[in-house]
């Protein structure tokens, strides 16, 4: 069912040619609200089998362009999973200290340990795509024998090799970018100014933003298809109705987790003969306080 949002290195992303409204996969939105809701209870199962086994850790890594409605998914989310072992992670601009280290750094320092899941609001792929569309490295130190013009394709490359170590670590990551039309992120914008509780998102910058529209969908387009692979894949989903997006997200996630298929750990016969002496002691334990009740 997933297949045509899945983007792995076997095909070639064109943004152009997917559809940013479509309903394929559960048109009636009481449906899809409701299957979502099937989905939470079983995503949150597998997660207290993934948290108890302790063999793998998932990141689940989420762009798209401003008001995609990424942060009400990501709740969305996260009020499905048990609060042990799933954390969210917010990469903002880089501090004076992080622009001191390599770009990886920040990144490194919030990967799960098995076991876990970590939310990435933003990522490492804002070195593919802010820093294409304004030229960033123009203005930061770098040794000089960095050739500039290069830069851009060895993150690329970097990026692809570190999701490669993740994967032979352990660590698997999925990739989800929301994909917003320009005009339904018009809308949203004029929400955003127009309903007094929502003023508080919008600030001057996201509207200056839209005038890199173009840039921003060529740089996400070029992203994609450098670092889509079967260990660390892309999914593009159509964000234009947020009840559909989030319905899509929680397939996605049920889908990793059951290809990870975490699954309790087995108790040794050794350890079930130590429970048989707890259990008879508890037992009589709980007989002597009867007898006193």
């Amino acid at each position: 069912m997933l297949k045509a949002y899945r983007y792995d290195g076997s095909r070639e992303f064109k943004l152009s040619k997917v559809s940013t409204d479509e309903t394929s996969l559960e048109s009636d939105r009481k449906k899809a609200e409701e299957k979502m809701e099937k989905n939470f209870e079983k995503i949150q199962a597998l997660q207290s089998r993934l948290y108890a086994e302790k063999k793998e850790g998932l990141i689940l890594l989420f762009q798209a362009m401003d008001a995609a409605g990424k942060d009400g998914t990501i709740a969305a989310v996260l009020t499905c999973l048990s609060p042990h072992g799933v954390y969210e992670c917010a990469f903002k601009s880089p501090s004076t200290t992080e622009q001191a280290h390599d770009y990886l750094w920040r990144v490194e320092a919030q990967v799960p340990l098995k076991g876990d899941i970590a939310i990435f609001n933003r990522s490492h792929y804002e070195e593919l795509l802010i820093y294409r569309v304004k030229k960033l490295w123009k203005n930061q130190a770098h040794a000089d024998r960095i050739d500039t013009e290069a830069l851009l394709e060895d993150r690329y490359g970097d990026i692809r090799n570190y999701e490669r170590y993740l994967w032979h670590n352990s660590i698997r990551t999925v990739k989800i970018f929301l994909n917003v039309s320009k005009k339904e992120q018009a809308k949203r914008f004029l929400s955003r100014i127009e309903e007094p509780e929502k003023n508080w998102k919008f600030s001057g910058a996201d509207f200056e933003e839209r005038k890199y529209w173009d840039d921003y969908q060529e740089a996400f387009e070029i992203a994609i298809n450098r670092t889509a692979t079967k260990e660390a894949p892309w999914y593009v989903v159509p964000a234009d109705h947020k009840w559909y997006m989030r319905f899509v997200v929680s397939e996605i996630i049920l889908h990793t987790l059951r290809e990870m298929d975490p699954k309790y750990p087995t108790v040794t016969e050794e350890r079930l003969k130590e429970f048989a002496g707890y259990k008879a002691a508890l037992e009589k334990e709980l007989g002597k306080s009867a007898k006193k009740d």
